[in-house]
């Protein structure tokens, strides 16, 4: 036999392309947290930024890893400077049923640390509240 029949090898090939691109969107997102809405436009990821979240039960993740309690300060100062020399953008991402006073608590250590760009996260699609 003078030919190898590729067909099949095609078909396994598109089979885990597509399986890797339906996959692909849900592992960015992967810690439960409820955003308030909000009306304000998306703006743009950037590839230098670092991503802060804050749970419901008051746990806090930085880049998708768990940090511990008190350590948050040693964790902010070991993060790298952009190219330009300034600190990364911050995207924060709080539950909606947090006290407000744990979400400033985190942006002061993020103020302190030199963060000065911080990104509130919402969902969008919200209306309008009432009394606004």
């Amino acid at each position: 036999m003078s030919e190898i029949n590729v067909t099949p090898l095609v078909d396994v090939m598109l089979v885990l392309l597509i399986i890797f691109m339906v996959t692909a969107p849900l592992l960015k997102a992967g810690i439960p947290v409820e955003l308030p809405e909000s009306r304000a436009q998306a703006l743009s990821e950037n590839d230098k930024q670092i991503n802060l979240t804050l749970t419901r039960d008051g746990t806090i993740e930085l880049d998708g890893e768990r940090v511990l309690a008190g350590s948050l300060p040693e964790r902010l100062a070991a993060v790298p400077p952009g190219p330009d020399g300034k600190p990364p953008l911050v995207t924060l991402r709080a539950d909606k049923a947090l006290d407000y006073g744990r979400v400033i608590a985190v942006m002061g250590e993020l103020n302190r640390a030199g963060f000065r760009s911080i990104s509130l996260v919402t969902t969008a699609g919200g209306k309008a509240p009432k009394g606004l």
